[in-house]
């Protein structure tokens, strides 16, 4: 029902208006490109609309400032990493506090106690080590997995998203091999070799492979959410622990984009039982950090190798690891923030935003979707696809850039690789409404 003409007419008006508000990030990105490898200190950041990436002055609560000037509602949030809103007071004076007085020692501080305490009230977990990052705490786990199990493979969802694990970047091909995922740099092995994938809310398949029994764990989101939200069907969670169970697989649980669902992510909300669970990114108010928990079971098969003599070189931990920094951001993050309180402020505001969305859809005929999780809503242009393959197959490259680039251009943020949006307490009613009106014009100047 897209007029290809007109989505290519109107994106080249949308890149030249572009351009012409953004001077200054304009000249930041030239002197970008003289430096930094694709003109960008960081690879993903060449996704976002623009001829060049808008260079950010500041950002509180909902809102960014770029070098411009201009003002935006922030529905990205750092991808997650920010879902508390920018620039949390509590985190500023904690983390400030904390520079003043000595970063990182390699010891642990006086919030190390709290912070493992109330990680364990939320998840449901008893013990807790602390990463960098989600993707390291997501490497540490399945080097855990596969010593406790002598088993060799990992188990993926096809099409999951668990940062830059080399095992996760595995998807199935129109034959049902094992291979890298598309984009995918430089594999250090066969992924085939090391990775067993299974397509989302598909038991029996899940069953068929982890009965082969060389199978350690299975890594996995409660439902899919870099390629869309993808929600599990009925009884799906409660038969993957079953099956996971069956086959002595440890279940490992990816809570770091799913932590929208609640203070305690999908596993409180949804009673779900991981022998392991990883979170990452916004548990720290915007300071790199991620945690993993796990049951008292497996800790106790962990205590020996942790106190061994060289678990400097077990292939977990860093210098920076859990460092008085990280434990002073988290300590005040979740003191403060992703509360019960929090969470009935930013929910309601998604589901404003899915209605929104849902509405201007309809408006216009158009069988496209748009799927909430907790304070997280994306839409997609087909009905909900069931697994992460059919959410793939769905992705209009070119159609997203004009909606991205249209809502970028009229004051609104959405992440640049998908088309998701992320709500927390400091946006408003005004806010989301802002963004149904620039969706709604974009439909209204597609169908022209």
């Amino acid at each position: 029902m897209i007029d290809r003409d007109r989505l290519a007419t109107l994106r080249e008006d949308e890149e030249a208006r572009f351009v012409t508000q953004h001077p200054r990030s304009a000249a930041l990105a030239e002197e970008q490109r003289a430096s930094l490898l694709a003109g960008v200190p960081m690879p993903w950041m060449t996704r976002w609309p623009g001829a060049f990436p808008v260079s950010v002055d500041s950002a509180q609560g909902g809102r960014l400032v770029d070098v411009d000037g201009l003002e935006y509602v922030d529905l990205c949030l750092g991808d997650t990493a920010a879902m508390t809103g920018h620039a949390l007071p509590a985190v500023t004076e904690a983390v400030t506090a904390r520079v003043a007085a000595g970063a990182t020692a390699m010891l642990p501080s006086a919030d190390a106690a709290w912070v493992g305490a109330e990680l364990g009230r939320r998840f449901g977990l008893p013990f807790w080590q602390l990463a960098v990052s989600a993707t390291d705490a997501n490497r540490f786990v399945l080097r855990f997995a596969r010593h406790l199990t002598g088993r060799p493979r990992v188990a993926v969802m096809d099409w999951c998203y668990h940062g830059t694990v080399d095992e996760a970047l595995a998807v199935l091909d129109e034959t049902g091999a094992v291979v890298p995922r598309p984009g995918a740099l430089g594999p250090q092995a066969d992924v085939a070799t090391t990775t067993a994938v299974v397509p989302f809310n598909d038991l029996d398949a899940l069953d068929e492979r982890l009965a082969q029994g060389d199978v350690a764990c299975l890594l996995m989101e409660p439902a899919l959410t870099n390629i869309g939200i993808v929600l599990p069907s009925d009884g799906y969670s409660a038969a993957v622990r079953e099956i996971t169970r069956r086959h002595g697989v440890l279940l490992v649980i990816d809570e770091t984009h799913t932590m929208c669902a609640g203070p305690g992510g999908c596993t409180s909300a949804w009673g779900l039982e991981p022998d392991l669970l990883v979170v990452g990114k916004a548990i720290g108010g915007g300071i790199p950090c991620a945690a993993y928990g796990m049951t008292a079971e497996v800790a106790g098969r962990l205590s020996g190798p942790m106190l061994g003599h060289e678990i400097d070189v077990a292939g977990v931990g860093g210098t920076l690891t859990g460092s008085a920094l990280a434990l002073a951001a988290i300590r005040s993050t979740l003191s403060t923030a992703l509360r019960d309180e929090d969470f009935a402020v930013a929910v309601p505001l998604a589901e404003r935003f899915t209605a929104g969305v849902a509405g201007a859809i309809d408006a216009h005929g158009l069988a496209w979707h748009v799927q909430r999780l907790g304070c997280r809503a994306e839409y997609w242009f087909c009905p909900p696809p069931p697994d992460g393959a059919a959410a793939a197959a769905a992705v209009d490259e070119e159609l997203e850039g004009l909606l991205h680039l249209w809502c970028l251009n009229r004051g609104v943020l959405l992440t640049p690789f998908h088309n998701m949006a992320l709500l927390c307490p400091a946006h408003t009613a005004a806010d989301v409404d802002r963004h149904t009106e620039v969706f709604s014009e974009a439909l209204a100047a597609l169908a022209g």
